[in-house]
């Protein structure tokens, strides 16, 4: 097989969430486990952190790995879906997968004929342990994919867990509190391994209390035991730094970082209370590699999509994947501050509950209504139909593409000031401007 013949089938003969939705689905561990036995159960091997929660849970696997690497470390990461290259969900050290190792994996599983239909993540998540086992990294960040307790990256007894934090997404498959969500994303908790909760949350504290409890595992909240504040912008690397630290001490840490956002606070708190638990466990923890790390994450990790500059003027364009609200609203709420005329490029999927999405968006704002190019895509007309409900007027344009390129040469041409282009309501929007 080809590389484009794998991917071809990777992507269209397998059961996908990312085009599908929810048919794409799987239950239970049953065919992850399969699949893990018949390569030998390879994630036994591995030293893991596992990485859960509705949002902040990509950033924090790049944050520990650009820490951990800082440290001399060989960090294998996986994480999903991915933007621009199958490749980047399995990389280490920013170094992705070859597409040979693809190619061979996927050669071996269709000759085994095994006696299970596996679905696209499944597979893919087992050919990432099958090859972080043949390559022996120092430690393994795996992100969950979906909720956690059924989770197929689920398998594994990490050394730590991590759980950033709990909001109402993918409600279909987690429940419709954030009890019940903080229950199935809390199912990554493993007997005896010590979890770190990013957020203390009223309606989910005593949810993860009593698991940790059932499972004897040392429990931290993050944002109690530790403190972050703003320090400015210093320097001439144009980096915003942050003091980080117990809250009884007169002077933290001082972290500068290359990443940016209205979730960065919350999301290195998060990383830098992993990485002091993680201390002892083959390294140990040095502030000056941690400051290191965290001034080059996205070089030294390959990070993508998160209140990322696109081009810094004429005009000023970010692309950023917040889909919830919990992830929107800050998104919004900065973009709105910046005072300048917003050029909002929205595309969104076709499971996506917009009577809570549309109204988190500026009425003041002109739209570039588009889909995405995914069978799971909302078309472009649907969105713009019901955006007008709320009060969200624009266009709608044929592709991705095309609506970027409008909304970048109308912010320049229509106002008196360089208006602000956001790209932004899922992963694959951002994804096809990248």
């Amino acid at each position: 097989m080809t590389y484009q013949a794998t991917l071809d089938y990777l992507f269209t003969q397998l059961p996908m969430y990312q085009r599908a939705g929810a048919t794409a689905m799987k239950k239970d561990l049953t065919n992850i486990r399969a699949l893990l036995e018949w390569l030998g159960n390879p994630h036994e091997q591995l030293r893991c952190v596992h990485v859960a929660g509705t949002n902040g849970k990509g950033t924090t696997c790049h944050l520990l790995a650009a820490a951990l690497q800082a440290h001399g470390q060989r960090v294998a990461m996986y994480t999903s879906p991915h933007y621009k290259d199958f490749r980047e969900r399995i990389k280490i050290n920013a170094e992705f997968i070859s597409e040979e190792a693809v190619i061979d994996f996927v050669e071996r599983l269709r000759a085994a004929e095994l006696a299970i239909e596996p679905s696209f993540f499944e597979i893919t998540v087992a050919m990432a342990f099958d090859y972080f086992a043949q390559q022996k990294p120092d430690w393994c960040i795996i992100e969950v994919g979906l909720g956690g307790r059924l989770d197929s990256t689920n398998v594994i007894t990490p050394v730590l867990s991590v759980i950033t934090n709990i909001g109402l997404d993918h409600t279909q498959f987690l429940g419709e509190t954030l009890p019940e969500i903080a229950g199935e994303k809390g199912g990554i908790i493993k007997p005896g391994v010590p979890v770190i909760v990013g957020e203390t949350q009223t309606e989910t504290t005593e949810v993860f209390k009593a698991l940790a409890r059932a499972n004897r595992s040392q429990l931290i909240f993050a944002d109690q035991a530790y403190d972050i504040n703003l320090v400015g912008m210093r320097g001439m690397d144009n980096l915003k730094y942050f003091s980080i630290g117990l809250p009884s001490a007169e002077a933290g840490l001082i972290i500068g970082s290359d990443l940016d956002g209205p979730h960065l606070s919350k999301n290195l708190l998060t990383a830098y209370a992993a990485l002091l638990l993680l201390h002892g466990n083959g390294f140990e923890v040095s502030g000056k590699s941690i400051q290191f790390g965290w001034k080059q994450v996205a070089k030294s990790t390959y990070y993508l999509g998160r209140w990322q500059v696109l081009q810094h003027r004429k005009p000023l364009c970010i692309a950023d994947s917040a889909h919830n609200t919990e992830g929107l609203v800050p998104v919004i709420e900065r973009l709105v501050a910046m005072g300048k005329p917003l050029h909002i490029v929205l595309g969104v999927v076709n499971d996506k509950d917009l009577s809570k999405a549309l109204p988190l968006f500026p009425q003041a704002a002109t739209y570039y209504f588009v889909k995405a190019d995914i069978p799971r895509g909302l078309p472009a007309d649907d969105l713009q139909a019901t955006a007008k409900e709320f009060g969200l007027e624009g266009e709608v344009y044929p592709s991705v593409k095309a609506g970027f390129e409008q909304a970048k040469t109308d912010a320049c041409a229509r106002e008196t000031t360089d208006g602000v282009v956001f790209v932004g309501g899922s992963i694959f929007t951002v994804g096809e401007v990248l």
